[in-house]
């Protein structure tokens, strides 16, 4: 069952999300906010991947299967594959698979 997905106050379903050059994409769709100055997520549900070179912040009401990040702050539930960031925050449970940063952090909880 897809997500929901809040950006910047409107609402996709989707399962999977990518912030790449200012551009919103939630399965392969262009859904970038007119005004997107600040991206601001907000998923309920799971998702099956996200991605992003810069997000302020992400919040997932549930779990996703891979995270990668170069900067902004996400909160989530497990992540079953792998998660790495650059100078990003990830703050989750569980992770199945690899963990890599740079100069961010990532904490379990």
């Amino acid at each position: 069952m897809p997500a929901t997905i809040t950006i910047n106050g409107v609402t996709y379903s989707g399962e999977s999300v990518s912030v790449r050059g200012g551009r919103v994409i939630v399965d392969g769709k262009d859904v970038t906010p007119e005004t997107a100055s600040r991206i601001t997520l907000e998923v309920h549900g799971d998702l099956q991947s996200f991605q992003a070179d810069r997000c302020d912040t992400v919040a997932v009401h549930g779990n996703v299967g891979s995270v990668s990040t170069v900067s902004g702050s996400v909160t989530c539930g497990d992540i079953g594959g792998s998660v790495s960031t650059v100078s990003g925050s990830v703050n989750c449970r569980d992770v199945g698979g690899k963990v890599s940063t740079t100069s961010g952090s990532i904490n379990q909880r």
